[in-house]
């Protein structure tokens, strides 16, 4: 059953609000710059009507008025004006004539509109009467010592770009709502794939490598996804036959190192019963025999940590956990393998470090750098077991030959050794399985070193609550007691 993934809801999300952004913002630029053009444009044409209507009346003034005129002479001339919809004030020298409404007077007259007219200019200038919007025209009379003041009402222009702004508004929310419901229609049609396609990518890398993509079009996406699903499935298929290829391998090391143990065994005891009687062999035999006893503990060993191997690959290795003191189980692993008199060890003195681990694997580890310390470093090989704020450690520190800098990346491979002979006793396998037990009981293994100078192994584990009454997990009994050394073959 293959796992198809959906479009994430938060990119579809994401590319909406883009949308919207971009014709929110491209509809009210187009909006306000309609309104700005209609607006000019009405008031342009309201200025230019009323100016033409102001010649006219100007002309028409002259005609029919004396150089002074009186309020008598002066009504016709209103009542004409009338006519045309806009009031109209006369100024002919200290004397205002003929307003009809009592707002209407010198006073309504902008002060730069009259200097204006007085300079024998026509001008015009907008101001509110009686909170009106007015368009005031003013002109003198043709030879005549006469002002007209023509008010040209705008209310109704005020209110149809009120208007016009009010639809326009209306319009632009339309718009963006509009863009909303558009921009999720096209993120899911036309970005839908490409958010799948980066969620699959996604999944493939976490290891679910059955996810595929649903070929829904025949367009580049549906061609997109059909590569990608054949991508995916070789990749699968790649795996799987890598996972096949290491477990024949993990069985195959498993079962040799199985069927060796039989025959090895007959040979263990074969060497044992030739190391018993070196003494009495000839001189000329002597020195073969011993190899011979040295090369079947190797192999011995060897078969020994090819099972271990096995069994961490296996993952069936169970993890005993108890609560253990550090220093009393390293110092009783020193003493137990005959290393007393060649290591030093140091640690925090009556205070136990207690550690909730699982023996024997400790042991091994423990075991495993101390024995490398010794084996390398010779003289000099101190162990010290400490606490810091997170962590146990045992650090193994010796003053031998060190390794070399671009070994050190490799030191914990299986395998691996420094020497490029390979004539050391060792199987190469030792640090990484101490490296693995380590991990399995929650802990690491690091490495300093500097050729000249030695080397330094730390071990570091979980730390845990001391035990009741000052005790770690090994008995005072097994605190004193030294283990002599098992006879091994090689040893």
């Amino acid at each position: 059953m293959h796992r198809h993934v959906a479009a994430p809801a938060r990119l579809r999300r994401r590319i909406a609000v883009s949308f919207i952004l971009v014709a929110g913002i491209s509809a009210a630029a187009l909006a306000v710059g309609s309104f700005l053009l209609v607006r000019q444009s009405r008031l342009s044409e309201s200025v230019e009507r009323s100016l033409n209507q102001a010649r006219l009346n100007l002309a028409f003034a002259r005609q029919n008025l004396a150089g002074r005129p009186t309020p008598k002479a002066l009504r016709p001339l209103f009542d004409f004006y009338a006519e045309g919809g806009f009031d109209t004030v006369v100024i002919s020298g200290s004397r205002v004539l003929g307003a009809r409404k009592p707002s209407f007077s010198s006073a309504t007259i902008p002060e730069d509109l009259r200097r204006l007219v007085l300079s024998g200019q026509l001008a015009y200038e907008r101001a509110d009467v009686d909170g009106i919007p007015e368009l005031v025209v003013g002109g003198q009379v043709p030879d005549r010592s006469t002002e007209l003041y023509f008010f040209f009402s705008e209310q109704s222009l005020q209110r149809d770009l009120r208007q016009l702004g009010f639809v326009l508004g209306i319009g632009w929310a339309a718009a963006v709502v509009l863009a909303a419901l558009a921009g999720l229609v096209l993120a899911r049609r036309t970005l839908g794939p490409v958010a799948r396609a980066s969620e699959a990518a996604r999944s493939l890398a976490e290891g679910l490598l059955d996810t595929r993509l649903p070929v829904e079009t025949r367009d580049e996406f549906g061609t997109w996804a059909a590569s990608f699903n054949e991508m995916a499935q070789a990749l699968e298929d790649k795996i799987a036959a890598l996972s096949e290829a290491r477990e024949r391998e993990r069985r195959f090391t498993s079962d040799v190192a199985h069927e060796l143990r039989t025959p090895l065994a007959a040979l263990v005891s074969e060497a044992s019963m030739v190391r018993e009687h070196l003494e009495q062999m000839p001189e000329g035999a002597r020195r073969p025999a011993e190899l011979l006893v040295a090369d079947v503990g190797r192999l011995r060993k060897l078969v020994d940590d090819l099972i271990e191997v096995s069994r961490l690959d296996a993952g069936t290795e169970a993890v005993r956990v108890e609560p253990l003191d550090l220093r009393s189980l390293t110092d009783a692993c020193i003493r137990s393998r005959g290393w007393a008199d060649r290591v030093e060890l140091t640690g925090p003195g009556d205070d136990p470090v207690v550690v909730e681990s699982d023996r024997p694997r400790l042991e091994r580890v423990v075991a495993n750098l101390v024995g490398n310390a010794v084996e390398h470093g010779r003289r000099g090989v101190t162990v010290r077991v400490g606490r810091e704020a997170t962590a146990a450690l045992v650090e193994v520190t010796d003053v031998g030959p060190g390794i070399p800098p671009e070994h050190l990346p490799h030191l914990f491979e299986r395998f691996y050794k420094a020497d490029p002979s390979r004539s050391g006793p060792g199987s190469g396998l030792g640090l990484a399985i101490a490296l693995e037990n380590a991990r399995l009981l929650g802990g690491d293994i690091e490495v300093w070193s500097e050729p000249g100078r030695g080397s330094r192994f730390t071990l570091r584990l979980p730390v845990s609550e001391p035990l009741p009454g000052g005790h770690g997990g090994v008995a005072p009994s097994e605190q004193a007691e030294v283990r002599q050394p098992e006879k091994e073959v090689g040893t």
